[in-house]
């Protein structure tokens, strides 16, 4: 079983999404919470992110936000959080969530989650950090980019194994025990290239 204290949660900030997907958001949160684990995400208080959020707040637990100024000058950060960081750029803002976390989920978002799950799986194949990364495949969301990272594999720009840097769960309500069973592997980076 895995050590968690904190989940960083990953997801999209936009509301005009289907309500399935905010229901997904909203159950993590309170699941999350309800597991005595704390959450670390970007700071918003709109769209999935914020419900993430106010789950947690409302279920009485621990919520780290942290936000850079340009985003935070359009004024979308979240008020009442436990801890709310505002940091200069995007590189730090990631930096910290990956500090401050034990293990990773990705909820449906759009590009900036994307980057950040990408960027999680290269750290973790170059053995930067070793903690569990969940991804939720709510209503087949993530379906061809999990087909996409196949086929990155069987055409030999990565290896098979380095599929398992991730685990893939079809709901939320799998989530919590795909974090407490996730492998906790490090990657040695020098048997990374073919």
């Amino acid at each position: 079983m895995n050590n968690i204290k904190r989940v960083c949660v990953y997801c999209g900030s936009s509301s005009r999404v289907n309500q399935a997907f905010k229901d997904g958001a909203t159950y993590i949160g309170k699941e999350i919470a309800a597991n005595g684990w704390g959450v670390v995400y970007g700071g918003g208080r709109v769209g999935l992110m914020g419900l993430v959020a106010d789950a947690v707040l409302e279920s009485n637990g621990e919520v780290i936000g942290i936000i850079p100024e340009h985003i935070q000058a359009r004024e979308v950060e979240h008020n009442e959080l436990t801890e709310l960081h505002v940091v200069h750029d995007m590189h730090t803002r990631k930096q910290m969530m990956v500090d401050r976390s034990d293990a990773f989920v990705i909820l449906s978002g759009g590009l900036g989650t994307l980057d950040e799950f990408f960027e999680l799986l290269t750290w973790k194949q170059l053995g930067l950090h070793d903690k569990p990364i969940i991804v939720v495949n709510m209503n087949d969301y993530w379906t061809k980019l999990i087909e996409s990272i196949h086929n990155i594999a069987n055409e030999g720009f990565m290896r098979q194994e380095d599929i398992g840097l991730f685990v893939v769960v079809d709901d939320v309500t799998k989530v919590v025990d795909a974090l407490k069973n996730a492998p906790n592997q490090k990657f040695d980076p020098s048997t990374k290239w073919i």
